[in-house]
């Protein structure tokens, strides 16, 4: 369904960018995500590929805080286009 696939290109965008950040700040998955407050680095390492895992609000905004970025900087690249919704 193309809404579907329009869904999960905005999770990748997102997921890449917070890996772009992450990086760019010089942190490791694992130390995002102690410092997230977790345990497991599954959160982190799947969201960031969009595999099965996205990241909520929530998560957007404790990873912005961390970074010490803009939470806008997560959407860089997001097109949002007019979907039909059933």
């Amino acid at each position: 369904m193309k809404n579907e696939q329009e869904i999960e290109n905005f999770y990748k965008t997102i997921g890449k960018n917070v890996k772009h950040k992450r990086e760019e700040k010089g942190l490791s998955q694992l130390q995002l995500t102690h410092l997230m407050g977790f345990k497991s680095v599954s959160l982190v390492s799947q969201a960031e590929i969009c595999h099965n895992q996205h990241f909520s609000i929530k998560h957007l905004f404790m990873i912005a805080s961390i970074l010490e970025c803009d939470i806008n900087d997560f959407f860089d690249g997001v097109e949002i286009c007019k979907l039909e919704w059933e």
